[in-house]
């Protein structure tokens, strides 16, 4: 991990097409601004965990449903066969 001080209205690129500017800075809070491509897609890092726990969750139930749903068609054809 890189850390580096910036001051107010200074910036940091990444690559060639990702700046990250520091707009301002008042007590344990940060401004900053991002300009990165519109093909990127840029996340708060909570929103992004936010989602990943989300998306599990929900694989998990489907994945619980579809098993539930397999056991039952196997139960009607040994009742039929």
């Amino acid at each position: 991990m890189l850390i580096l001080t910036r001051k107010s209205g200074e910036g940091i690129l990444i690559g060639n097409d990702i700046v990250i500017k520091i707009f301002e800075i008042e007590g344990d809070r940060v401004k900053i601004g991002i300009d990165a491509p519109k093909s990127m897609k840029v996340l708060r890092q909570e929103l992004y965990e936010d989602i990943s726990r989300e998306n599990k969750m929900a694989a998990s139930a489907g994945k619980a449903a579809f098993d539930k749903l397999l056991k039952n068609l196997k139960e009607e054809n040994s009742h039929n066969g």
